[in-house]
Parts: structure tokens; C-alpha cells; sequence
């Protein structure tokens, strides 16, 4: 590890004319902690995503910040906060629903008791504190660790990030061969960050995924669940899953369809996923909400399709068969990343519900529009008719259907009155 004094030596100080961060585009809420800890004589930066970001023209979601007051002297400064974690110990400081990530710079020190890796050298536990100048090549990529100083508003660069991100590279700091075992996820974030970005990930990083993919087994399956979940929502779903394909990490988060398209897979099926995706993101990018549940139903429903077809052909009578291959699927699925039930059932449930869209006559319509997952069953339906797996008459047959019974629908507290009728008098 390189001594402070080396590392300041390559600092790249870019004032504050000769970049295009400003306060205004800052939330109030992390100005408020960046100028507190400031006033409180210690020293405040933003630091990560929100930099790069704001560095490449897009306004961020989150602002994380670094200072070197301990996670117990910004518990101190600020009331509403709360210190989190065992591995990584920060402070969150909410204000209302915004929540500002507070870290106190890293350092290194391998005598350190709270330093704890494994034999494979991944990192268990880093609360050994340092200095900036520590804290920026300890984080994982150049473009992510740069650091805008709330002292004077300047931009420092301690490990070329700002080149990096000029040439539209993500590139890890250190050797990977050493940083990808210190916390495998990192090979994750390296897509992730690759599709959101449109970056191209460095040579010897992108080469080291394909030596290191196999520690992601080890992951806890509750860790790879909050992974899994900032891939495929990231908004650059169709891109992540390409790229996971391509570095062989599928199979580490969704073995079953891993193995599924290794057996010459359907090409509808391949356009549905395809689809999905390009749907998710819109939304994503929209802001409109999404659901884990139907994210997880999406990459294991063609294995749960051929399964269930196998024991039932035909379509319309197709529930049991659902039910019973899903199951074990979903089983199978939770071992590698921890679903939360409320997400898998979600997952069952949409799976089960296709075969009610063939029943259209009667009452069976009204019944199944009742159904709580109705509207995501419905666009998982539709999804399905856009690449032929679905008649796509069914599509717009329920598309109608609700437009018909919109109002019978609506919550009795938000129907519009309905004008009285004036009784007779009877005599």
C-alpha cells in the first residue's frame, strides 16, 4: 500500500472555475451536513457516484459524503442520525425521507484490529480510520473516487479519475487480482456502473472477472438480493444482462436461467426477457415504480414455462402445473440470492395468474380484475403478446375490459358522486 506522501504527490487539485459542479445542483440536505462538519473544524467532501455524476452532467440520486470526524462525532453533531453497520460502520442522518450516508475516511493498517479478512483475502470487517489521501485509493474505481471539497469547492483527484472519466473508462484502483477477492461484488458494481455509464471497463479489470467470477458464490444471499436489485434497476437493465452473460456471472445469480440458455433457448423467449428489460428501464427512467417481484419473475419464468409445459400443453389448464414446477424453482432461487417472501410469492403469483387471461367469458373476467396483482400480471401478459407467446388479441381484449370497468373499480372514496334522483311523490 502506498505511503500518504506518495499519494498526495499525484493530487490533481481542479479549482472550482475549471469544473462545472455547482451547489445548486447539490441537495439541500447534504449541504446542510457538508458546511455543519465543516463549521465543526472537520473536513467535509462529497465523494463517490454524486461526484462522477455531477462531473459527467447527470443530477444524482444520492450524495454520499467523506470527512475525518469518527462515525461517533457526527452521531454527536447530528440528532437525527442513527450509526449503521458491522463491516463498514457509517452514519445515516435523515431528513425526512432523504437520507445522507455519512463515512469517515478509511485507512490501512494490517496490524489493525478492525481490519478482519479472510484466508481468500476478502475484507470481513474495515473500520480502521486514516486519512483522505488513504480513503481515495482504498475505494474500488478511479471514477469514484473523487472528492468535492465544501473548504474551498475544488475537485481532488487523488488516483486520475477525472481522466478516467474524460475517456469514458472504468478503471480499478489497485491490483485486481487483489481487489476483486478483497469484496467479489466489486466485479458486479463494475457492470453495473459499465451499462448506467456507458463506460468501458478497463483491460486488465475486465480480465481479472473472468479469474474471480466463482467468489461470487460466497456472497451472502442477502447481500446478492441488494446487488441483483441495483443491476436490473438501474435503468440500464438490457445492458446489464448482456454484460452479465458475456463475463459469466449469470449463473451466480440466477443459475436456473443460466442454464437455461445454454440449450439452444427459444428466440421468443429471448425477445420477452429482452422486452421486460427495455419495459423495466423505461419505467425506471421515468420514475415510475418497479417491483422486485416482477423482476424475479420475468428471468425465471422461461424455465417455469418449459417446466410447466412439459407436464401440461395446454395452455388454459395450466395453473396446477404453474404451481407445482414454481415451487422448486423459486426454492432453488432463494439459496443464491435471499428474496424476501412478499417478492417471491409476487413472482408465483403473476405466474399463475397467465392462464386465467385465456378465460374471458362469464364472471371468470371480473374475478381475476379484482386480483391485487392484477396489473402486474397484466403487463407481464401483454409483454408476453408482444413477442407471440400470448395471443395479442388477449392484450387488447383486456385492455378494453378495463377502460369498460374503470369506474366499478375505483375506491368508493374516490368516485365521483352521482347525481340524486328525485323521488315521486307517491300521491
Amino acid at each position: 500500500m502506498k505511503n500518504r506522501e506518495a499519494i498526495a504527490d499525484h493530487l490533481n487539485v481542479i479549482p472550482r472555475n475549471q469544473h462545472n459542479i455547482s451547489r445548486k445542483s447539490i441537495s439541500d440536505s447534504a449541504l446542510k451536513v457538508l458546511y455543519r462538519l465543516s463549521k465543526s473544524g472537520h473536513r467535509a467532501c462529497l465523494v463517490g457516484g454524486g461526484v462522477r455524476d455531477l462531473l459527467l452532467g447527470i443530477q444524482p440520486k444520492d450524495f454520499d459524503i467523506a470527512t475525518d470526524a469518527t462515525p461517533e462525532q457526527v452521531r454527536e453533531l447530528f440528532k437525527n442520525s442513527r450509526i449503521i453497520g458491522r463491516r463498514f460502520r457509517l452514519v445515516h442522518i435523515r431528513f425526512g425521507r432523504d437520507i445522507i450516508e455519512v463515512a469517515t475516511f478509511r485507512g490501512h493498517d494490517e496490524d489493525s484490529l478492525k481490519t478482519e479478512t479472510n484466508e481468500a483475502g476478502r475484507i470481513l470487517r474495515d473500520n480502521t480510520f486514516g486519512e483522505i489521501e488513504e480513503d481515495a485509493i482504498r475505494r474500488d474505481f478511479t471514477a469514484n473516487a473523487l472528492y468535492y471539497d465544501i473548504h474551498d469547492y475544488a475537485v481532488l483527484d487523488y488516483v486520475g479519475g477525472l481522466q478516467d472519466i474524460e475517456q469514458r473508462q472504468l478503471r480499478l484502483i489497485g491490483d485486481p487480482d487483489t481487489r476483486y477477492p478483497e469484496d467479489p461484488v466489486r466485479m458486479l458494481r463494475a457492470l453495473r456502473f459499465a451499462a448506467k455509464l456507458g463506460f468501458t471497463i478497463e483491460q486488465a479489470a475486465a480480465d481479472a472477472i473472468f479469474r474471480h467470477g466463482h467468489l461470487l458464490a460466497v456472497i451472502p444471499p442477502a447481500r446478492m438480493f441488494d446487488e441483483v436489485i441495483k443491476l436490473f434497476h438501474s435503468g440500464s437493465a438490457v445492458r446489464v444482462f448482456e454484460l452479465l452473460r458475456e463475463y459469466g456471472l449469470l449463473k451466480y445469480l440466477v443459475p436456473a436461467l443460466d442454464e437455461w440458455l445454454q440449450d439452444e433457448p427459444s428466440e421468443a423467449m429471448l425477445d420477452f426477457i429482452d422486452q421486460a428489460l427495455v419495459n423495466t428501464d423505461s419505467r425506471v427512467n421515468t420514475g415510475q415504480p418497479v417491483s422486485p417481484g416482477f423482476i424475479f419473475a420475468v428471468l425465471l419464468w422461461p424455465v417455469v414455462h418449459q417446466q410447466a409445459s412439459q407436464i401440461q400443453p395446454d395452455r388454459q389448464k395450466m395453473i396446477s402445473a404453474l404451481i407445482q414446477v414454481g415451487e422448486p424453482i423459486m426454492k432453488r432461487q432463494v439459496r443464491h440470492v435471499s428474496i424476501p417472501r412478499r417478492f417471491s410469492q409476487m413472482a408465483r403469483d403473476i405466474w399463475s395468474l397467465q392462464p386465467k387471461f385465456h378465460r374471458t367469458q362469464g364472471k371468470q373476467p371480473l374475478r381475476l380484475l379484482s386480483h391485487p396483482l392484477f396489473r402486474a400480471a397484466y403487463d407481464f401478459m401483454c409483454i408476453q403478446s408482444m413477442v407471440a407467446l400470448m395471443p395479442h388479441r388477449l392484450c387488447h381484449w383486456w385492455t378494453d375490459f378495463q377502460l369498460e370497468h374503470e369506474v366499478e373499480r375505483e375506491p368508493e372514496s374516490r368516485r365521483k358522486p352521482r347525481p340524486r334522483r328525485r323521488r315521486r311523490n307517491a300521491g
